[in-house]
């Protein structure tokens, strides 16, 4: 069974055809074994603890965010908890599905967070299932108010300035005032009848968010009032059945300088101008995972786990990796001289940059590692399916043995 079956969402489709998802007749892609590497760097757990009963096997993008000295976790059941930063040391916990008990009445399955956690203007942003949104003081955990959005949020909202907004499955892009939590706007694009679960959080930049949506488009919308500046095709759908013409963009863009990166599934990677959309190179890569960037080079996980050093200047593949295909990998991020992903089994590979071998590996979390590892000052903070949540930090060798060498001789 291909691994993005699960994560399909399928819009006015019969249930009869969605079911060829789990058909035995669909060819299983192979999961590549974890081979020995020559490792160079070796992670090491500082700190973890378990926030709620983590996310199982359902689709979700949650993971920490670190600010105000804080470290800020959601679960998918409706729990939201800051740590002081430097100790661990838990200092609120909120959960939702005390204060919103009487909106829950009608639904079965509680808050079912999903969207978050967004950090700024002294608040702490989180959304759910269900389209409602929470700004929660960063301080206290104290709801200072909830919104509903048109629709299931799935990705994390973006604040700016006065405004947060936050992309709906739905296909509705809409912004609220950031401290009151009003409806200020709502912009609408086309949902094909198929696309996958997932949905893009925006980027934001002189006066506009940038977002990517399902019919493989970048749209900028304009904060001030939920109009679009522009709209460009990453990626224009083709083929002879749903399936094929997938394109959406499920990624956050990646904004540098004067450029806009970003890819679609089924699709392409284009760089863009910032200001009117025009695309300036364009290469065949299919991701839905947000990119990664340092130096002059973009870094890329595609929709098979495979990971790519491209050339942001002009698109050319500078090394490849395949030797995690269909791990399921998480996102990339750059910690030092490295990338690290996350995968399925819960391990965290470490890869050098510059030529793309895996050189450091720990296993976090056994049900499975999903969401984009966060890197701050180093430190590499994730977050398991199983509801852990873990500090990595890196020791490379050569440290060691000079250590242990100035050891002997004292």
């Amino acid at each position: 069974m291909k691994s993005w079956c699960k994560n399909l969402l399928a819009v006015g489709l019969s249930v009869a055809f969605l079911s060829a998802c789990s058909s035995s007749d669909v060819e299983e892609e192979p999961v590549s074994e974890l081979v020995e590497i020559q490792a160079t760097v070796f992670p090491e757990i500082i700190w973890d603890t378990n926030v709620g009963e983590g996310v199982g096997d359902y689709y979700s993008q949650l993971r920490p965010t670190v600010r105000y000295g804080k470290l800020f976790v959601a679960d998918r059941s409706g729990i939201v908890v800051a740590f002081d930063e430097a100790t661990g040391e838990e200092l609120w916990s909120q959960n939702f599905n005390d204060e919103f008990e009487q909106k829950l009445k009608t639904k079965t399955n509680g808050i079912r967070l999903a969207a978050g956690v967004t950090a700024a203007r002294k608040k702490v942003f989180v959304g759910g299932e269900t389209g409602l949104l929470v700004a929660l003081d960063e301080a206290t955990g104290e709801i200072l108010w909830s919104s509903q959005a048109n629709g299931e949020l799935l990705s994390a909202p973006t604040v700016a300035e006065d405004v947060v907004a936050v992309n709906t499955a739905k296909g509705a892009f809409e912004g609220f005032n950031v401290d009151t939590g009003e409806k200020l706007w709502t912009y609408e694009s086309q949902l094909p009848n198929l696309t996958l679960r997932g949905t893009s959080s925006a980027a934001y930049e002189a006066g506009g968010f940038f977002v990517g949506t399902a019919d493989g488009k970048v749209a900028v919308v304009v904060k001030n009032n939920g109009q679009a500046a522009w709209e460009q095709a990453v990626f224009s759908p083709s083929g002879g059945n749903e399936f094929t013409r997938m394109a959406d963009v499920d990624m956050t863009p990646l904004i540098l300088g004067d450029n806009l990166y970003v890819a679609s599934y089924n699709g392409n990677l284009v760089s863009m101008e910032l200001r009117s959309g025009r695309v300036i190179w364009s290469r065949k890569y299919s991701s839905f995972n947000d990119l990664a960037e340092a130096g002059l080079s973009l870094y890329l996980v595609d929709d098979h786990s495979r990971i790519y050093s491209v050339d942001r200047r002009n698109g050319l593949e500078l090394w490849s990796n395949s030797t995690l295909k269909n791990r399921q990998l998480t996102a990339a991020a750059v910690v030092e001289g490295y990338l690290v992903v996350g995968d399925l089994e819960g391990y965290l590979h470490f890869i050098d940059r510059s030529n793309g071998d895996v050189v450091g590996r720990i296993q976090v979390d056994d049900d499975g590692l999903y969401a984009q590892p966060l890197v701050v000052d180093d430190k590499i903070y994730v977050q398991g399916r199983s509801g852990k949540v873990a500090i990595v930090t890196l020791s490379k060798q050569e440290v060691t043995v000079e250590e242990d060498t100035v050891a002997s001789a004292e």
